[in-house]
């Protein structure tokens, strides 16, 4: 009886016809034949089943190289902190290593953790090439190891993934509190701590 009530859509005078695309095609669709619809999404399905499944590969495979990337800047990380300041105060550790990731965001310095940790430039004085960070300069070091090793590997971390408060700002260059670089002179003090001096 409710069928009764619905008027025939194809009978309805030109005045009553549907005009606009959408309603055209919910009338289609409503009295169409739908048969060749099921075999033009049989056809479709292996596509976007395919389409998916090369998506999630790829997605995993970027994945993969964002993990391998993070464990080689946070080694980076962890030898700066370990090879500046491994002596110093968990503070002054922080600071070295937020001091190396703002280099990083910095366009005056290199886009990645490792090489703005091995940056090198010419001295003409000196005739030889200086690292941005003295411990770079040597032919070799030590291998880091033991509880410093860890502390410096956890604070690397720490930094790395923090989205908590700077201690040092903005600073991009430090220097031992022991010594008086003429260049300190032109730059922004921002913090002292342990045994280090940090600069905007």
């Amino acid at each position: 009886m409710a069928k009764s009530l619905i008027p025939d859509a194809r009978a309805l005078p030109g005045s009553w016809r549907l005009t606009s695309w959408w309603h055209e095609a919910r009338f289609y669709w409503l009295t169409g034949d739908r048969g060749h619809i099921g075999f033009c999404l049989m056809l479709i399905l292996p596509i976007v089943v395919l389409g998916s499944m090369i998506r999630l590969a790829y997605a995993d495979r970027m994945d993969r190289q964002a993990e391998r990337q993070r464990r080689v800047d946070l080694v980076c990380l962890a030898e700066n902190v370990y090879f500046e300041a491994r002596g110093e105060p968990p503070a002054g550790q922080r600071a070295v290593a937020e001091v190396t990731l703002n280099r990083v965001e910095s366009s005056r310095f290199p886009g990645t953790i490792c090489e703005v940790v091995h940056e090198k430039s010419w001295d003409s004085i000196r005739n030889r090439y200086l690292g941005a960070f003295s411990w770079t300069e040597f032919e070799s070091m030590p291998r880091p190891r033991g509880v410093e090793w860890q502390r410096a590997m956890d604070m690397a971390t720490t930094v790395y993934d923090s989205d908590a408060e700077p201690l040092v700002g903005g600073a991009l260059f430090y220097h031992a509190s022991r010594i008086e670089p003429s260049w300190a002179q032109e730059k922004t003090l921002v913090a002292s701590i342990g045994r280090h001096i940090f600069y905007e």
